[in-house]
């Protein structure tokens, strides 16, 4: 490969798979380059990384990076976004998406302390993480090379990377002969799923694809009560109990999946431009929204709470589309990390069957006045006659354009 032929080391994004396992292989008998893996534990449920390691060792990694980034996931990447309220096309939590800038950020970190060439990733020529990795890359290390063997390599089929398995003794899994029925991608804030028995978007998908998440007909008939305490933005207590980022996320995803909650069924708009067909479930992520939602409501000033929804939007796709490190996206922060300065307080919430309900909120910075909206005596606190010269202000331009369209 012409265009590598000045790569002698990669730090290559290694999951312990098997594509990235083939990747390794192929990026030492094509390249002829040092490999050097990168495995981050991000909340994903493999309990032991230490077969990844072997595994990578086993096909002749010079070095390995097993590291647990779960903390630095959810203080530095999750929390920041959910101070936003973020969510792609009105519904996706980001929970990809939000994944990917880390990875990077780590490869491009391990590739300067190595001395390598390059990056690498098993992202496909049709995703959407191609393009977050890459972007992430680059406005890190502008001078980076990144490599991705498939857009680069010549197999065609599932069977022609079976066959460089097994040609270079590369373990294959008995599933992994046959195509798996869908893909799998998953982390401490959610899992996706997509392609095979879910491209068709009309079918309905199979209770096995689920993978975080009881059937909400099959949950408990019983309500689950908890209260989520809130400081600058962040949630930082489950009933009374502080706990760090990552505890508190992981907490939140058990009562989730106990109780149903999280699954969404959604058509996207990819960044490449074709739609694609996904089952994703976040279970903590769905009721941490619902919670920090409810908290702003009585702590932000309605001007900054309208701004930051017409702003989420902006916020939540440069996140989808790969633009973490953009100074777009960091401008949109310290606005989004300003309004939160005062978001505190405690909200109690109810979890039944798939569903997150809110059913009290509280704070020491609260702006809700019972003087104000009370339906009793107000005692001066609000004049109702001033509501009479307001209206009228605000009919002038609406009475204008009725009084000439009926003079025709």
């Amino acid at each position: 490969m012409s265009k590598w032929k000045d790569v002698k080391k990669v730090v290559l994004a290694y999951s312990g798979g098997l594509d990235t396992s083939i990747i390794l292989k192929w990026l030492q008998t094509e390249l002829n380059a040092e490999v050097v893996t990168f495995t981050a534990d991000l909340g994903q449920g493999d309990d032991d990384l230490e077969p990844a390691r072997r595994k990578a060792e086993m096909l002749g990694a010079k070095k390995m990076y097993i590291e647990d980034v779960r903390e630095e996931f959810v203080s530095d990447f999750v929390f920041p976004m959910f101070r936003a309220n973020a969510q792609y096309e009105g519904l996706y939590l980001l929970g990809t998406s939000i994944a990917r800038p880390l990875i990077s950020k780590r490869l491009v970190e391990i590739a300067h302390e190595t001395g390598a060439d390059a990056i690498a990733h098993g992202a496909t020529g049709k995703g959407n993480d191609q393009v977050r990795f890459e972007l992430s890359a680059y406005a890190l290390n502008p001078d980076i090379k990144v490599i991705a063997p498939w857009r680069d390599w010549s197999f065609k089929s599932r069977t022609d990377l079976i066959d460089f398995a097994e040609k270079h003794q590369i373990p294959i899994a008995k599933d992994k002969r046959n195509e798996a029925p869908f893909s799998v991608d998953a982390n401490l804030l959610h899992s996706s799923s997509e392609g095979k028995v879910l491209e068709d978007p009309w079918g309905e998908p199979p209770e096995y694809v689920h993978q975080r998440t009881v059937s909400p007909m099959d949950a408990p008939d019983e309500v689950t009560e908890i209260t989520i305490s809130f400081r600058r933005g962040d949630a930082v207590a489950i009933d009374g109990k502080e706990l760090s980022p990552a505890s508190l996320l992981a907490a939140l995803n058990d009562l989730g999946r106990d109780n149903g909650i999280g699954r969404l069924d959604l058509v996207e708009n990819r960044f490449v431009g074709m739609k694609s067909r996904g089952v994703y479930e976040t279970p903590g992520g769905t009721i941490l929204l619902a919670a920090h939602r409810a908290i702003e409501s009585i702590t932000l000033d309605r001007g900054a709470a309208h701004l930051k929804d017409e702003l989420m939007p902006r916020y939540a796709e440069l996140i989808y589309n790969g633009f973490w490190f953009s100074p777009e996206r960091e401008m949109l922060q310290a606005l989004i990390d300003r309004s939160q300065e005062d978001v505190e307080g405690d909200v109690r919430l109810k979890l039944y069957k798939g569903n997150v309900i809110v059913t009290g909120r509280r704070s020491p910075k609260s702006l809700y006045s019972d003087a104000l909206v009370t339906f009793e005596d107000d005692r001066g606190a609000y004049d109702q006659k001033d509501a009479e010269g307001f209206i009228r202000l605000n009919a002038l331009r609406l009475r204008t354009l009725a009084a000439r369209k009926r003079n025709g």
